[in-house]
């Protein structure tokens, strides 16, 4: 039995029970979740990078902002908080747009 030891999105179980195969699962404790979504996004951005195309890419953007959503309410916030925010920085420091890449800074 392949051993995965990683945070599932919630209807992978009943998937697994419609193929008639067996598998355990447990519930996270707060601190456990957490660290498993930071866990799962590392796991995702690498899937972002190995992303062989525009469509495999935009599922794993699909799958990284699903984890930020739940990162959103462990920080006690919201999506629309964080998009707020994200447009506040932009209004002030700009996006990247620009593909700007800073090489030095003279002291």
């Amino acid at each position: 039995m392949p051993l995965y030891n990683k945070l599932i999105r919630d209807r992978i179980p009943d998937i697994i029970k419609r193929s008639n195969k067996s598998f355990r699962t447990k519930i996270l404790e707060d601190d456990e979740f957490h660290a498993s979504l930071l866990s799962k996004l590392k796991e995702e951005i690498v899937e972002l990078q190995n992303a062989s195309n525009d469509t495999e890419a935009i599922e794993e953007l699909a799958d990284i902002l699903e984890i930020i959503h739940s990162l959103s309410q462990i920080y006690n916030s919201n999506i629309d908080k964080i998009e707020n925010i994200r447009i506040a920085k932009k209004e002030k420091r700009g996006g990247f747009d620009k593909r700007i890449f800073l090489i030095d800074v003279e002291d």
